[in-house]
C-alpha cells in the first residue's frame, strides 16, 4: 500500500521537480513540433500518459520474470504493443486528429520519458506506486505541452483550442486577439518553439529560486546546545 508521504513524493517529482520537459529536458521530439496548438499538445499527452501508465504496471508486474540481460527488448515490446493499441484507437475515433498528429503516435514508443520511467522506476517499484508514477509523469508533460503549444498559438495565429473540433464536433476555437492579428510565424516554427520553452525553463528555475529564498535558513546551535 503506498503511503501519503510516498505519494506526495511521487506526484510533486512527476509534475514538477522531475518534469520531463523542464528539467530532465526529455522528448523534444513531440515537444516542439507538435505543440503548435494547444488541441495537439494535449491529446498527444494523453495518449503518453495511457501508454505510461499501462507500461509502468506491466512492467513492475513482471519486473521478477524478466530476465535483466533482456530487459531492455522485453520493455520496447510491451511499449509497442501499447502504442499500437493506442494508434488504432485515435485513428478509429479521432482521425481527423490522428492524420493531424501523424508519425508522432507511433513514435511514443521510442519516447525517452516512457522507457526512461520504465527502466528508472517500475522497474524497481510495486505495480501501484509505478501506475501513479506514470500518470504524474505524464501529467507533467500535459501541463507543459499545453502551456508551450497555448503561447505558441495565441503569439502565433491569436486563437486558442484551434483543431478542438476534431475532438468535440461543433465547438470552435476562440479567437482571443483581433481577427485583424497578422500573426507572428516564429511563434509557430521550431526555433520559437526553442525560445519559448527556454523561457519556461528559466520561468521554473525563478519560481524555485523565490521559493527557496522563503524558506527559514536553520539557525546554528547556540553555545551549549545540545550538550
Amino acid at each position: 500500500m503506498i503511503s501519503r508521504e510516498e505519494f506526495r513524493q511521487i506526484g510533486a517529482n512527476g509534475v514538477w521537480h522531475q518534469n520531463t520537459s523542464l528539467v530532465q529536458i526529455l522528448g523534444l521530439c513531440p515537444l516542439l513540433a507538435v505543440t503548435t496548438n494547444l488541441v495537439n499538445g494535449v491529446m498527444l499527452s494523453l495518449a503518453t500518459i495511457i501508454v505510461m501508465a499501462i507500461a509502468n504496471v506491466a512492467v513492475a508486474s513482471l519486473r521478477n520474470l524478466i530476465p535483466h540481460e533482456i530487459r531492455i527488448p522485453v520493455f520496447i515490446l510491451i511499449v509497442a504493443a501499447l502504442v499500437t493499441v493506442v494508434d488504432l484507437l485515435f485513428n478509429a475515433q479521432l482521425h481527423e486528429l490522428y492524420l493531424v498528429l501523424g508519425i508522432f503516435i507511433p513514435l511514443i514508443v521510442t519516447n525517452c520519458i516512457v522507457l526512461a520511467r520504465v527502466e528508472a522506476f517500475a522497474n524497481k517499484n510495486p505495480p501501484l506506486q509505478a501506475a501513479f508514477d506514470g500518470v504524474c509523469m505524464g501529467i507533467g508533460m500535459l501541463w507543459t505541452l499545453a502551456l508551450l503549444g497555448g503561447l505558441r498559438e495565441l503569439i502565433g495565429g491569436g486563437t486558442l483550442l484551434a483543431g478542438i473540433d476534431m475532438v468535440f464536433p461543433g465547438l470552435q476555437p476562440l479567437q482571443l486577439l483581433p481577427a485583424d492579428y497578422p500573426g507572428f510565424l516564429l511563434a509557430l516554427l521550431p526555433p520559437g518553439a526553442f525560445i519559448l520553452l527556454g523561457c519556461l525553463i528559466a520561468w521554473k528555475n525563478w519560481v524555485e529560486a523565490r521559493a527557496a529564498a522563503r524558506r527559514p535558513s536553520p539557525q546554528p546551535l547556540a553555545l551549549g546546545d545540545g550538550v
